[in-house]
């Protein structure tokens, strides 16, 4: 720490799927200079690097903060983790490597949510263009030049083939870009891939401009509050074991944590809702009641089938199939060790009356445990259901002013009777999908939820018995200007000055997708408001 300076004109905090954006772009005027902080290491394991390996990087202590939940009383209160990045990258660096845009409505509900029209989707488009780089190259909803590699992939698998066809037999459109101009239908997904590796915010964005002389990374130290003076950020305060040290911030503060350390952040720094940080010692500075609320996810369940035919990938699963996949991918950077295996997936609706898709099928020609293992059966595939947009509402919130305890998270899934309602409905659909003739040479029995299951109750025990989390946590800091809004269209605090946040937290709904893409969208729009730069605007 002895090289850092002891004051920068832009202090970010998280390097993660925003915070590497941020440093890039601000960054790129040699006169300003810019401080990374980022709590985890440096992002150079191979769990991270290969593909297929992101399950182990998700669950690794290393590089995951996999914050424990509280008991959730829906859920008989049974307690789900909430894994979330700790390592350059952030959670990108951990994810499933899957590339979702969300729908356009996603972006025109956030404009009306909020108040804020420069963030319908003709707004939003032209940062997606902005941020990627698709293999099958620029186009008038795709992007070509940018700095993310996305690739649509090529079908690893038979099996993805004879789901596709399966689809259409069941009358769902192919769709050969989900993330053009709408997502319905099946199609290809999209994966952040480059040349077999991983692309992540610090892949795309950092690594490239590391030798930039005004910009410092700061990995390995955690931050434990923002400075205040009165109602105006002035800095941050970081650690390392017993070393604390005060950084200044001439121009700004941008707190790029994420859903579950940026409100817990602003809650230690004393924003937040008033009542309950005077309940854990904290000394208040602005109450500002929508901190830690609003929490959102998406959630899935698996239905899973026996194959009669030994075509899945299920048997890469077993020890020595991993030892030679790995090799592999080693010295070829090909190979099964070069996907992630989600390549195919669908937007359909669980009702006619609702205005877009609001579930999302994903195929995988293999099978899994409950742990991530090989099963007893040798040959099988699935779908992960997810439900796309929740009623249901959580919060986060302290349990100490200790910045080193982990933050009170309640996610309150299955709150909504109406969860129940679109999961059973998607499990009936998945159903009539693997029913279709493409299927019959390779259907065999239903292991989940399992064919006796078929009834209202039946099936609402099962949703309730296995859900998991997509671990798409947002909207703790959400933008608008309501009473529970904590930031502007900017993404500043509303009523601290010199103090932003960006990243997923501040979204007013989830997206109808997974949500890295969208948060790599925020940080390139807020990047050019803060750079003074004309907003882009789609002719769409």
């Amino acid at each position: 720490m002895g090289i850092l300076k002891k004051q920068f004109d832009y202090i970010i905090v998280g390097a993660g799927s925003a915070g590497c954006v941020l440093a890039n772009r601000l960054s790129a005027d040699p006169g300003v200079s810019v401080l990374l902080v980022e709590a985890g290491p440096q992002d150079s394991s191979l769990l991270i690097r290969m593909p297929t390996a992101f399950a182990y990087a998700i669950s690794s202590q290393k590089f995951d903060w996999n914050y424990p939940g509280e008991s959730e009383p829906y859920l008989d209160n049974r307690q789900l983790n909430c894994p979330r990045g700790k390592v350059l990258g952030g959670s990108s660096s951990i994810n499933a490597m899957c590339f979702v845009r969300g729908h356009r409505f996603d972006f025109d509900n956030w404009a009306q949510d909020s108040g804020y029209e420069n963030w319908s989707y003709k707004y939003c488009l032209p940062y997606f263009k902005k941020l990627e780089s698709f293999s099958a190259g620029e186009s008038e909803y795709r992007g070509g030049s940018g700095p993310v590699s996305v690739i649509a992939p090529q079908f690893s698998n038979p099996l993805y083939d004879v789901f596709a066809t399966a689809s259409q037999q069941a009358g769902y459109v192919w769709n050969t870009d989900p993330n053009g101009d709408y997502p319905d239908g099946f199609g290809p997904m999209d994966q952040t891939i480059r040349n077999g590796v991983r692309e992540s915010s610090a892949s795309a964005y950092l690594r490239p401009i590391r030798k930039r002389k005004n910009l410092h990374v700061a990995h390995g130290y955690m931050t434990s509050k923002v400075l205040l003076k009165g109602k105006c950020a002035t800095g941050v305060e970081i650690a390392r074991g017993n070393q604390i040290l005060s950084i200044q911030s001439l121009c700004e503060t941008i707190v790029c944590a994420g859903s579950i350390e940026s409100p817990k952040l602003l809650m230690l720094s004393g924003i937040g809702p008033a009542q309950h940080l005077a309940d854990v010692g904290v000394k208040i500075v602005h109450d500002l009641p929508g901190v830690g609320q609003n929490l959102q996810d998406h959630v899935n369940i698996n239905i899973k089938y026996e194959s009669l035919l030994p075509v899945s990938n299920t048997n890469l699963l077993k020890l020595h199939r991993k030892a030679l996949l790995g090799l592999q991918w080693l010295i070829t950077r090909k190979g099964p060790g070069a996907t992630n295996h989600f390549e195919l997936a669908g937007y359909i609706k669980s009702a006619d009356d609702i205005s877009h898709p609001d579930l999302q099928l994903l195929f995988i020609p293999l099978l899994v445990d409950d742990n991530g293992g090989a099963p007893k059966q040798a040959h099988g595939f699935q779908v992960a259901l997810s439900q796309l947009r929740s009623d249901s509402r959580g919060r986060v919130a302290l349990k100490s002013n200790n910045p080193a305890d982990s933050p009170s998270i309640l996610f309150n899934y299955l709150q909504s009777p109406r969860d129940y309602a679109e999961l059973r409905a998607g499990v009936e659909k998945t159903r009539e999908i693997f029913s279709k003739d493409a299927f019959k040479a390779y259907l065999g029995e239903e292991i989940a939820p399992g064919g006796s299951i078929r009834d209202e109750s039946a099936l609402n025990q099962f949703i309730k018995d296995t859900l998991r989390s997509t671990k798409h946590p947002c909207g703790t800091c959400k933008m608008g200007q309501d009473a529970y809004a904590v930031v502007d269209d900017t993404g500043k605090v509303h009523g601290i000055d010199r103090l932003r946040v960006v990243d997923a937290s501040i979204m007013p709904y989830v997206t109808s997708g997974n949500t890295n893409a969208p948060t790599i969208m925020i940080a390139e729009k807020i990047a050019d408001q803060i750079l003074g730069r004309e907003p882009l605007i789609a002719k769409c």
